[in-house]
């Protein structure tokens, strides 16, 4: 398999866009595999597969630090980091957590057992870097369903007066642990009617730069405005 030889960020990089398109489908069976015996979260990381594929090819962890809110996205992450055999031989479940964990792999920054806390840890990350002279892209990843999340908008309203480089990737799949209420929702409704273009736009009023991808799940696409978004930012990186 081709999740066989991936180990970083540099071995997805290789890959032809077939072979991505096959990686996300190893890394849905190893998911399955894992979940299905040895119990953890399911809609969380099936939902990101192609994003974090996407990220991992066109970031380079761990100088560019990705942060998974709650630790339930992060599956795929340590699948493409050296820890795929967590997820597919049995005998090796207990060897990675099912949280992400610094003792475990320098891809992972944080023990994080509770919900709306990437872009807080991600704004921290990414403070540090710059007091420190440090170069890199800090990435968070949230989804629609930790969004609303007291700290979740504390770390949006300092991330929009950060003045630095810093992403979020918000997994907008409609999806929560319960039915999502409020007027975040609703303003995340208008975002996807109409493409991204609503007038107003949640994210923006925050001070926020916005780029709106429909196809959460094509890996071709998320290359595709992950590089524009590198390559706009890239003078941070230098």
């Amino acid at each position: 398999m081709i999740i066989d030889n991936i180990k970083s960020s540099d071995d997805v990089k290789k890959l032809s866009e077939v072979q991505l398109v096959e990686l996300c489908a190893e890394i849905r069976e190893g998911l399955f595999n894992r979940l299905t015996k040895h119990g953890g979260h399911f809609g969380p990381n099936f939902g990101i597969v192609e994003a974090t594929v996407a990220l991992h090819y066109v970031f380079d962890s761990p100088r560019d630090k990705f942060v998974f809110d709650v630790s339930h996205q992060c599956y795929p992450h340590k699948m493409l980091t050296g820890r795929a055999y967590g997820f597919f031989d049995e005998n090796r479940f207990g060897e990675v957590s099912g949280y992400l964990n610094p003792n475990e792999s320098e891809h992972d920054f944080f023990n994080i057992g509770h919900t709306s806390t990437s872009v807080s840890l991600a704004s921290g990350l990414a403070k540090a870097r710059d007091l420190a002279g440090g170069k890199g892209n800090i990435i968070a990843v949230i989804g629609d369903g930790s969004l609303s999340g007291g700290e979740a908008l504390e770390g949006l309203d300092f991330a929009g007066e950060l003045g630095s480089n810093l992403i979020i990737v918000v997994n907008d799949n409609e999806m929560s642990i319960a039915e999502n209420h409020g007027g975040l929702y609703k303003n995340l409704e208008e975002l996807r009617n109409s493409n991204g273009e609503a007038k107003t736009n949640l994210f923006r009023a925050f001070g926020l730069d916005y780029f709106y991808e429909e196809e959460g799940n094509d890996v071709k696409k998320l290359i595709q405005i992950f590089l524009l978004i590198f390559l706009l930012y890239y003078h941070y990186y230098l």
